[in-house]
């Protein structure tokens, strides 16, 4: 049995990223999508979500690049003062040396993704998962208080940020050697996720992809998918004015995911491989995915 969750991150980023999940949910194959509660246009896609019911929604914790909810006392050594609100590190490389050398302090870490999913939840979301921008619960300063903060708010579920090495081919050395740092950390993941009394799938794929994924590309992976229960990492959206105002590499190629996640071939590809969608929500209300807890081969990518 081969069974995908199809997730579109970026959830309230801009209004033309929360139209093209809504269309590539509607029109297509993505079955949930994880919500930015400091997202610029988090009002508006929890409208989006109240209209599109079937659609999972989960919290897409943020912990770079963004602001945090709460002030800066209360997450000093997440956040940097500035000016004016105050804001997140930008970028994965300095979030990372401060994981790495345990300069974060893991009480704020769960104060804030509390905050950010107690946000969703009191905007009558029904919080199906957790996954985090730029993959930073891949780090264990981040993956331990996600956990507590996902059973403090009732919440079953959290993205496997680790590729199968199968679809990670990668000739730079220098990224090479990152990515086996990382694999590191995925070891015991779906492990203590299962000691916690969490859920999680067996990996993730289209992580590698995120930025240079074409027909050719997503046709590949679908028929590589290996037994059990995945999860496909996907950021449709269009590339219009609000997001030249926003940090991110992924602009155009936002909307040829939305066009990929929409065609006919990546319908024609799912059932002739006979791989079953489902969303998170079918994902923690299912019993029927495996329980058996393989040791994981993977990776993880920004």
């Amino acid at each position: 049995m081969r069974r995908l969750i199809i997730n579109a991150d970026d959830f309230g980023l801009t209004s033309g990223v929360n139209r093209g999940i809504i269309e590539a949910h509607t029109r297509g194959i993505v079955t949930s999508a994880t919500l930015m509660a400091c997202g610029r246009r988090f009002d508006e896609a929890v409208r989006l979500a109240e209209q599109a019911p079937s659609l999972g929604v989960g919290c897409h914790v943020l912990l770079v690049d963004a602001s945090p909810l709460l002030g800066i006392r209360e997450v000093s050594s997440l956040a940097l003062r500035g000016n004016g609100a105050p804001k997140f590190r930008d970028g994965i490389a300095s979030f990372a040396s401060r994981a790495l050398t345990r300069r974060l302090d893991e009480e704020e870490i769960e104060a804030e993704i509390t905050a950010q999913i107690q946000k969703l939840q009191a905007a009558g979301i029904r919080v199906s998962h957790l996954d985090s921008h730029k993959h930073t619960h891949m780090f264990p300063a981040v993956f331990r208080p996600m956990v507590r903060a996902a059973k403090k708010c009732g919440i079953r579920a959290i993205r496997n940020p680790f590729e199968p090495l199968l679809f990670a081919r990668v000739r730079d050395w220098k990224r090479s050697f990152e990515l086996s740092v990382l694999r590191s950390f995925g070891r015991n993941f779906r492990r203590e996720l299962s000691h916690a009394g969490l859920k999680t799938p067996d990996g993730s794929i289209g992580i590698v992809a995120t930025g240079g994924l074409d027909r050719e590309t997503f046709r590949a992976l679908i028929e590589n998918l290996p037994q059990g229960t995945w999860e496909f990492v996907s950021h449709p959206g269009y590339n219009d004015a609000d997001l030249a105002r926003v940090k991110t590499r992924l602009r155009a190629t936002r909307e040829k995911e939305l066009e990929i996640l929409t065609s006919p071939l990546a319908k024609e590809v799912l059932v002739r491989e006979q791989v079953d969608l489902i969303s998170y929500h079918d994902f923690v209300r299912s019993d029927a995915d495996n329980t058996k807890v393989p040791e994981p081969s993977g990776i993880a990518s920004g």
